[in-house]
């Protein structure tokens, strides 16, 4: 997973017969070239390799494909709907490392935490303001506890461990 945000400032990214903004990213590899399926759809063929993920769908049905998916995109068709949160760390602490990509209402006040859940790219419904998102990453120099991303919590760091990842922490994989 690469460290730096990278900004799309050419515009969309056309994935499949669709278009999606994605506005940040932090992935090094190609951008998926294809439209995702609900998990329903996804489940019911061998040959998807994208799947949305829905408030309400069980993130944890996909488990026995990872090896097999591309992207992930969460929706969060409201702020106040955390389960994306869930179904993120669900599938980055099962192992999965293709792109988790954030979708739809996505606040500057939720990129932290949605990068710490092991989302590393982001399509807001409403285009964000690339300083204010900027800052909202990097908000937090230390952590507390590990999580899906490879910060060393700040304890860890006190008693001279993890210099490796949250792994080293004891912590989810990233």
């Amino acid at each position: 997973m690469a460290d730096s945000l990278q900004l799309d400032s050419e515009g969309p990214v056309s994935i499949g017969a669709g278009v999606d903004e994605v506005q940040f990213r932090f992935r090094d590899d190609e951008t998926a070239d294809h439209a995702a399926v609900t998990v329903d759809s996804f489940l019911g063929q061998t040959n998807a390799n994208a799947v949305r993920i829905e408030p309400g769908d069980d993130a944890k049905a996909l488990l026995p494909h990872l090896d097999r998916i591309a992207l992930v995109e969460v929706n969060f068709p409201a702020f106040t709907d955390g389960r994306g949160l869930s179904a993120a760390r669900i599938l980055r602490e099962a192992g999965y490392t293709g792109e988790l990509r954030a979708v739809g209402d996505v606040l500057i006040d939720q990129l932290s935490n949605m990068r710490r859940c092991g989302f590393d790219s982001f399509a807001p419904a409403r285009r964000l303001d690339e300083a204010d998102a900027e800052a909202a990453f990097n908000r937090w120099p230390q952590v507390y506890q590990p999580a899906a991303d490879d910060r060393v919590p700040i304890w860890a760091l006190r008693h001279g461990e993890g210099s490796g990842g949250a792994s080293d922490a004891g912590g989810a994989d990233g």
